[in-house]
Protein backbone atom coordinates (compact mmCIF):
# COMPACT_ATOMS: atom_id res chain seq x y z
CA UNK A 1 0.00 0.00 0.00
CA UNK A 2 1.88 3.37 -1.11
CA UNK A 3 2.44 6.12 1.53
CA UNK A 4 -0.78 8.25 -0.41
CA UNK A 5 -3.33 5.88 -0.27
CA UNK A 6 -2.81 4.86 3.44
CA UNK A 7 -3.24 8.65 4.17
CA UNK A 8 -6.27 9.22 2.63
CA UNK A 9 -7.74 5.82 4.08
CA UNK A 10 -6.63 8.08 7.61
CA UNK A 11 -7.78 11.14 6.29
CA UNK A 12 -11.20 10.15 5.10
CA UNK A 13 -12.70 9.09 8.49
CA UNK A 14 -11.96 12.52 9.46
CA UNK A 15 -14.00 13.98 7.09
CA UNK A 16 -16.43 12.35 7.19
CA UNK A 17 -17.40 12.90 10.91
CA UNK A 18 -17.21 15.95 10.04
CA UNK A 19 -14.00 17.98 9.43
CA UNK A 20 -15.70 20.59 7.09
CA UNK A 21 -18.15 21.35 9.80
CA UNK A 22 -15.53 22.56 11.98
CA UNK A 23 -14.21 24.75 8.85
CA UNK A 24 -17.40 26.48 9.17
CA UNK A 25 -19.21 26.29 12.37
CA UNK A 26 -15.94 26.64 14.67
CA UNK A 27 -15.68 30.05 13.13
CA UNK A 28 -16.59 32.92 15.40
CA UNK A 29 -18.78 34.51 13.10
CA UNK A 30 -21.46 35.84 16.16
CA UNK A 31 -24.94 34.46 14.32
CA UNK A 32 -23.60 31.26 13.63
CA UNK A 33 -22.08 28.82 16.41
CA UNK A 34 -22.34 24.94 17.19
CA UNK A 35 -19.49 25.09 19.61
CA UNK A 36 -21.96 24.88 23.01
CA UNK A 37 -24.12 22.07 20.91
CA UNK A 38 -21.35 19.39 19.70
CA UNK A 39 -19.53 20.65 23.00
CA UNK A 40 -22.21 19.22 25.29
CA UNK A 41 -22.14 15.96 26.26
CA UNK A 42 -25.90 15.92 26.44
CA UNK A 43 -25.67 15.50 22.65
CA UNK A 44 -28.01 12.54 21.06
CA UNK A 45 -26.84 9.95 19.26
CA UNK A 46 -29.61 10.76 16.69
CA UNK A 47 -28.35 14.16 16.19
CA UNK A 48 -25.04 12.98 15.80
CA UNK A 49 -25.97 10.73 13.34
CA UNK A 50 -27.96 13.57 11.67
CA UNK A 51 -24.71 15.65 11.63
CA UNK A 52 -22.83 13.48 10.32
CA UNK A 53 -24.80 12.81 7.16
CA UNK A 54 -25.27 16.22 6.50
CA UNK A 55 -21.87 16.68 6.68
CA UNK A 56 -21.41 14.04 3.79
CA UNK A 57 -22.82 15.94 1.36
CA UNK A 58 -20.34 18.89 2.09
CA UNK A 59 -17.48 16.41 1.32
CA UNK A 60 -17.32 17.57 -2.38
CA UNK A 61 -17.42 20.93 -1.85
CA UNK A 62 -14.87 21.03 0.75
CA UNK A 63 -12.75 19.44 -1.69
CA UNK A 64 -13.01 21.84 -4.85
CA UNK A 65 -13.47 24.75 -2.74
CA UNK A 66 -9.98 24.35 0.45
CA UNK A 67 -7.92 22.44 -2.03
CA UNK A 68 -5.85 22.41 -5.34
CA UNK A 69 -8.45 20.27 -7.18
CA UNK A 70 -9.82 23.88 -8.73
CA UNK A 71 -6.60 24.73 -10.47
CA UNK A 72 -5.84 21.46 -11.76
CA UNK A 73 -9.32 20.36 -13.07
CA UNK A 74 -9.51 23.98 -14.80
CA UNK A 75 -6.05 23.68 -16.63
CA UNK A 76 -6.56 19.89 -17.74
CA UNK A 77 -10.00 21.15 -19.32
CA UNK A 78 -8.22 24.24 -21.16
CA UNK A 79 -5.56 21.78 -22.51
CA UNK A 80 -8.14 19.65 -24.14
CA UNK A 81 -10.08 23.11 -25.07
CA UNK A 82 -6.98 24.30 -26.98
CA UNK A 83 -6.24 21.09 -28.35
CA UNK A 84 -9.33 21.17 -29.49
CA UNK A 85 -10.28 17.21 -29.18
CA UNK A 86 -13.56 17.78 -27.91
CA UNK A 87 -14.49 14.73 -25.37
CA UNK A 88 -10.86 13.27 -25.48
CA UNK A 89 -9.94 12.63 -22.90
CA UNK A 90 -13.19 12.21 -21.37
CA UNK A 91 -14.68 14.09 -18.67
CA UNK A 92 -14.53 11.63 -16.13
CA UNK A 93 -10.41 11.38 -17.01
CA UNK A 94 -10.09 14.31 -16.71
CA UNK A 95 -11.79 14.51 -13.01
CA UNK A 96 -10.11 11.24 -12.19
CA UNK A 97 -6.52 12.81 -12.94
CA UNK A 98 -7.23 16.07 -11.48
CA UNK A 99 -8.40 13.94 -7.52
CA UNK A 100 -5.35 11.71 -8.10
CA UNK A 101 -3.28 14.80 -8.45
CA UNK A 102 -4.92 16.97 -5.53
CA UNK A 103 -4.27 13.49 -3.33
CA UNK A 104 -0.53 14.17 -4.10
CA UNK A 105 -0.17 17.51 -3.89
CA UNK A 106 -2.29 17.52 -0.57
CA UNK A 107 -0.26 14.73 1.12
CA UNK A 108 1.69 16.54 3.20
CA UNK A 109 -1.33 18.36 4.59
CA UNK A 110 -3.24 15.34 5.04
CA UNK A 111 -0.19 14.42 6.90
CA UNK A 112 -0.04 17.33 9.06
CA UNK A 113 -3.80 16.65 9.19
CA UNK A 114 -3.28 12.67 10.41
CA UNK A 115 -0.57 13.71 13.31
CA UNK A 116 -2.26 16.64 15.00
CA UNK A 117 -6.14 15.15 14.84
CA UNK A 118 -6.82 12.02 13.73
CA UNK A 119 -4.23 9.91 15.82
CA UNK A 120 -4.76 11.70 19.01
CA UNK A 121 -8.26 11.12 18.26
CA UNK A 122 -8.75 7.69 17.75
CA UNK A 123 -6.49 6.97 21.29
CA UNK A 124 -8.91 9.27 23.01
CA UNK A 125 -6.26 11.87 23.78
CA UNK A 126 -8.56 14.83 22.40
CA UNK A 127 -12.20 15.44 21.86
CA UNK A 128 -13.89 15.70 18.59
CA UNK A 129 -14.42 19.41 18.80
CA UNK A 130 -10.34 19.57 19.21
CA UNK A 131 -9.79 17.01 16.56
CA UNK A 132 -11.94 19.25 14.54
CA UNK A 133 -10.01 22.87 15.08
CA UNK A 134 -6.42 20.90 15.18
CA UNK A 135 -7.77 19.35 11.37
CA UNK A 136 -8.92 22.57 10.42
CA UNK A 137 -5.34 24.52 10.98
CA UNK A 138 -3.24 22.84 7.83
CA UNK A 139 -5.91 23.28 5.91
CA UNK A 140 -6.07 27.00 6.52
CA UNK A 141 -2.11 27.90 6.40
CA UNK A 142 -2.29 25.82 2.71
CA UNK A 143 -5.43 28.06 1.42
CA UNK A 144 -3.22 31.46 3.46
CA UNK A 145 0.06 29.74 1.25
CA UNK A 146 -1.71 30.04 -2.30
CA UNK A 147 -4.17 33.01 -1.66
CA UNK A 148 -2.94 36.69 -2.97
CA UNK A 149 -3.46 39.38 -0.23
CA UNK A 150 -5.45 41.54 -2.68
CA UNK A 151 -8.31 38.71 -2.81
CA UNK A 152 -8.30 38.39 1.09
CA UNK A 153 -8.16 42.21 1.49
CA UNK A 154 -10.91 42.81 -0.94
CA UNK A 155 -13.31 40.27 1.60
CA UNK A 156 -12.14 41.49 4.63
CA UNK A 157 -12.88 44.97 3.28
CA UNK A 158 -16.66 43.87 2.73
CA UNK A 159 -17.57 41.19 5.27
CA UNK A 160 -17.77 44.33 7.90
CA UNK A 161 -15.65 42.71 10.20
CA UNK A 162 -12.91 43.93 12.18
CA UNK A 163 -9.46 43.49 10.37
CA UNK A 164 -7.54 40.65 11.90
CA UNK A 165 -4.47 41.30 14.00
CA UNK A 166 -2.64 38.17 12.13
CA UNK A 167 -2.84 35.91 9.72
CA UNK A 168 -4.11 33.02 11.65
CA UNK A 169 -6.75 35.36 12.87
CA UNK A 170 -8.49 35.35 9.47
CA UNK A 171 -11.61 33.92 9.25
CA UNK A 172 -12.73 31.22 7.14
CA UNK A 173 -15.54 32.35 5.72
CA UNK A 174 -13.51 35.26 4.50
CA UNK A 175 -10.80 32.64 3.65
CA UNK A 176 -12.33 30.41 1.15
CA UNK A 177 -13.90 33.03 -1.09
CA UNK A 178 -10.28 34.34 -1.39
CA UNK A 179 -8.71 31.26 -1.84
CA UNK A 180 -11.54 29.83 -4.67
CA UNK A 181 -10.62 33.47 -6.63
CA UNK A 182 -6.76 33.38 -6.54
CA UNK A 183 -7.32 29.28 -7.51
CA UNK A 184 -9.16 30.75 -10.94
CA UNK A 185 -6.56 33.33 -11.48
CA UNK A 186 -4.01 30.96 -11.19
CA UNK A 187 -5.68 28.42 -13.44
CA UNK A 188 -6.57 31.06 -16.25
CA UNK A 189 -3.16 32.53 -16.38
CA UNK A 190 -1.72 29.04 -16.87
CA UNK A 191 -4.35 27.86 -19.71
CA UNK A 192 -3.41 31.71 -20.88
CA UNK A 193 -0.26 30.15 -22.16
CA UNK A 194 -0.66 27.00 -22.97
CA UNK A 195 -3.32 27.97 -25.64
CA UNK A 196 -0.59 29.93 -27.63
CA UNK A 197 1.31 27.76 -29.37
CA UNK A 198 -1.92 25.84 -30.71
CA UNK A 199 -3.25 29.16 -31.52
CA UNK A 200 0.02 29.69 -33.67
CA UNK A 201 -0.30 26.12 -35.71
CA UNK A 202 -4.41 27.32 -36.28
CA UNK A 203 -2.86 30.95 -38.02
CA UNK A 204 -0.24 28.89 -39.64
CA UNK A 205 -2.48 26.13 -41.29
CA UNK A 206 -4.77 28.74 -41.91
CA UNK A 207 -2.49 30.87 -43.81
CA UNK A 208 -1.16 27.89 -45.86
CA UNK A 209 -4.88 26.67 -46.71
CA UNK A 210 -5.51 30.59 -47.60
CA UNK A 211 -2.87 30.50 -49.81
CA UNK A 212 -3.60 27.27 -51.55
CA UNK A 213 -7.34 28.51 -52.17
CA UNK A 214 -8.37 25.28 -50.24
CA UNK A 215 -11.41 27.57 -48.69
CA UNK A 216 -14.04 24.67 -48.35
CA UNK A 217 -11.56 22.95 -45.88
CA UNK A 218 -12.06 23.41 -42.28
CA UNK A 219 -8.43 24.71 -40.89
CA UNK A 220 -9.55 23.49 -37.42
CA UNK A 221 -9.90 19.87 -38.83
CA UNK A 222 -6.61 20.11 -41.10
CA UNK A 223 -4.45 21.79 -37.63
CA UNK A 224 -5.84 19.59 -35.49
CA UNK A 225 -3.20 16.55 -36.46
CA UNK A 226 -0.39 19.06 -36.08
CA UNK A 227 -1.30 19.81 -32.72
CA UNK A 228 -1.75 16.66 -31.26
CA UNK A 229 1.52 15.70 -32.73
CA UNK A 230 3.09 18.78 -31.10
CA UNK A 231 1.49 17.52 -27.44
CA UNK A 232 3.01 14.57 -27.83
CA UNK A 233 6.26 14.88 -29.24
CA UNK A 234 6.87 18.02 -26.33
CA UNK A 235 5.65 15.12 -23.88
CA UNK A 236 2.64 17.55 -22.97
CA UNK A 237 1.23 15.74 -20.06
CA UNK A 238 4.20 15.20 -18.15
CA UNK A 239 5.11 18.93 -19.07
CA UNK A 240 1.90 20.22 -17.45
CA UNK A 241 1.62 17.94 -14.18
CA UNK A 242 4.82 19.04 -13.68
CA UNK A 243 4.00 22.22 -13.51
CA UNK A 244 0.71 21.98 -11.53
CA UNK A 245 3.05 19.99 -8.78
CA UNK A 246 5.55 22.90 -9.12
CA UNK A 247 2.96 25.85 -8.51
CA UNK A 248 2.52 24.10 -5.20
CA UNK A 249 5.78 23.42 -4.09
Amino acid sequence: MTPIWRVFKQWLPLLLIGIFPALIFGQDTGFLNLDPVVGSESLSKSLSVVVLLGSIGFIPFFLMSTTSFLRTVIVLSMIRQAIGTQQAPPNMVITGLALFLTIFIMTPVLQQVNQLAIEPYSRGEITQVQAFERGAKPFKAFMLKHTREKDLQLFIRYSQAPAPATYNDISIFVLIPSFIISELRAAFQIGFVLFIPFIVIDLIVSNVLLSLGMFMLSPAMISLPFKILLFVLADGWNLIIQGLLVSYQ
